[in-house]
């Protein structure tokens, strides 16, 4: 298999809809404390990761875009737009269902993290897959439990993939990995 196409399995795996839904639904069990917050976790995946991720595929379908990578800094805009009111909707429903503090917290962290994201690509190409694999990495290592740091090395898998499809330079992907990280954290301390 070449490079290529290690590169493009890996991009595809660890997409952010796939990290979310993984990672959020985990997390709404962890902060739960049982499967009762897996309900929480899912919609925290569904507002952040899977409404976006639609909404990229429909102005996929539209011809706005190519793919799901919107490689154009300057259409990725409208993208951050839906993130944001999707997450905050979401966010409004944990809190008038009393969800767990911490995966709402979580979601909080995520909109941060997502108006970062927006301002950043107004003047440089910041990766948004680096940011959410290594927020939700980071999330679950403070609300789970530490030993989540070992998956880093996926954070790590996906900012090489990023570099080897040309989609980003290794700063952008660094940059993306350290909002993800920094905004996780300064939340959820």
């Amino acid at each position: 298999m070449s490079t290529t196409a290690v590169a493009r399995t890996v991009t595809d795996v660890l997409q952010p809809r796939n990290v979310l839904l993984v990672g959020l639904t985990g997390l709404g069990a962890a902060a739960a404390g049982s499967w009762t917050g897996i309900g929480w976790g899912l919609l925290a995946a569904l507002c952040a990761g899977i409404i976006p991720a639609s909404y990229i595929e429909w102005e996929r379908k539209r011809g706005t875009w190519g793919d799901r990578h919107v490689v154009d800094r300057k259409q990725r805009a409208p993208i951050f737009f839906v993130i944001l009111g999707s997450i905050g909707l979401g966010s409004l429903v944990m809190v008038l269902g009393h969800a767990p503090r911490d995966i709402l917290v979580a979601m909080i962290a995520l909109w941060v993290m997502t108006v970062g994201l927006l301002m950043t690509n107004t003047v440089w190409k910041i990766s948004v897959d680096s940011a959410v694999a290594s927020a939700v990495v980071t999330l679950l290592a403070v609300v789970h439990s530490p030993l989540w740091i070992a998956a880093y090395l996926l954070v790590i898998a996906v900012c090489w993939s990023r570099v080897a499809l040309t989609y980003h330079t290794a700063a952008q992907t660094i940059a993306g990995a350290a909002l993800g990280a920094a905004t996780a954290t300064a939340w959820l301390c």
